[in-house]
């Protein structure tokens, strides 16, 4: 099996993932996939360019089941989730079949215990002679998500060969970004090809990114108050570019980052900055806005609105530096001046 290896699911369906019936048909495969841009359902219409390919032996299946594990926030314990559904996308299980899928909790504090893989196995309709080696495999299963600090574990599909072996054929971690400093040898697994560049350039000065599809770039402290300007935004009929939270405690540096970040969007069209000063000054704020603004030759409207501490010493800041900002009283009145802004300048 040729696999191609990128950040997102439906490889097969999207030729991703090939079978070669010799070592030839394995090279010709390859020399084909790499390169290739792969399009998927989660991969977005513009797709993923192949850089890596997974090149495994072929399995002789029996049986197809699904297994997967995830960090349960609502419980604080790790569910296993089975159904003998595998090779299906789960989404379509749960929505056709939902009777099909069976869930487990583990209680961290006493661990995975004999009955859970019990309980697994008959989810599953494990034979009898095989449910030693699966408990085994649940135990394993366990111990490398727990050790590991991973978040999010998919086995689809997890396998019954004919002869009685189970493999996962097929499999995906997510891990917790916060405990990457104790996980050396997954850190060397990064394959940052597979990041989007403006997220991976944000992590280095710590503000947290996302890149979206619309044109207003949103600069915001706080990820709630960052929801709710997308939110706005939509609702004034314009269409967010980013996520961008700067955090509580962000320097004149770091917002300076943070303004130049939005900027290298070329589909940005107009800026929003929606700051609540707490720890967060806003002259400093408005210092970093300034800074900013100046060093790339700010050409797209930008509104800000900001409150709270220094506010008036913010507001004269950016009053005063000869740039062309529209100030905002309140986050209404910010939404309604950017998406004006942009469509007059679109116009």
């Amino acid at each position: 099996m040729v696999k191609a290896q990128i950040h997102a699911g439906g490889r097969g369906k999207g030729g991703g993932v090939k079978l070669a019936k010799s070592i030839d048909e394995v090279s010709e495969l390859t020399k084909h996939m790499i390169g290739m841009t792969l399009k998927t359902h989660q991969t977005g219409p513009e797709g993923k360019e192949v850089k890596r390919v997974y090149i495994e032996e072929g399995s002789d299946i029996a049986e197809e089941m699904y297994l997967s594990m995830v960090v349960d926030r609502a419980t604080s314990r790790v569910t296993f989730m089975v159904s003998t559904e595998g090779g299906v996308e789960i989404e379509e299980v749960a929505e056709k079949h939902p009777e099909k899928i069976h869930m487990v909790e583990v209680d961290p504090v006493a661990g995975i215990q004999p009955f859970h893989a019990r309980k697994l196995a008959f989810g599953l309709q494990i034979k009898k002679e095989l449910q030693r080696s699966f408990s085994d495999f649940i135990f394993n299963l366990y111990k490398a998500f727990t050790e590991k600090d991973a978040s999010q574990l998919e086995i689809n599909p997890l396998v019954i060969t004919k002869h009685g072996n189970i493999i996962a054929l097929d499999a995906k971690f997510n891990f917790d970004e916060n405990a990457l400093y104790r996980q050396p040898e997954v850190m060397e697994m990064r394959d940052e090809d597979e990041e989007d560049p403006l997220e991976r350039k944000a992590a280095k000065f710590g503000l947290s990114y996302i890149k979206m599809d619309g044109n207003i770039g949103c600069m915001v402290n706080g990820a709630g108050l960052a929801m709710a300007t997308m939110d706005i935004i939509k609702l004034y009929g314009g269409t967010p570019a980013n996520f961008l939270d700067v955090g509580g405690g962000a320097t004149k540096e770091k917002v300076t980052e943070a303004f130049k970040l939005i900027l290298s969007d070329p589909n940005v069209e107009g800026i929003l900055v929606n700051i609540f000063g707490g720890i967060m000054r806003c002259d400093i704020i408005a210092e970093g806005i300034i800074a900013a603004a100046r060093e790339v030759s700010l050409d797209v409207p930008l509104v800000v609105r900001l409150e709270g501490t220094n506010v008036e010493l913010g507001k004269k800041m950016l009053a005063t530096s000869g740039l062309p900002i529209l100030p905002a009283d309140n986050l209404a009145d910010a939404a309604e001046r950017i998406v004006k802004a942009v469509k007059k300048a679109a116009a």
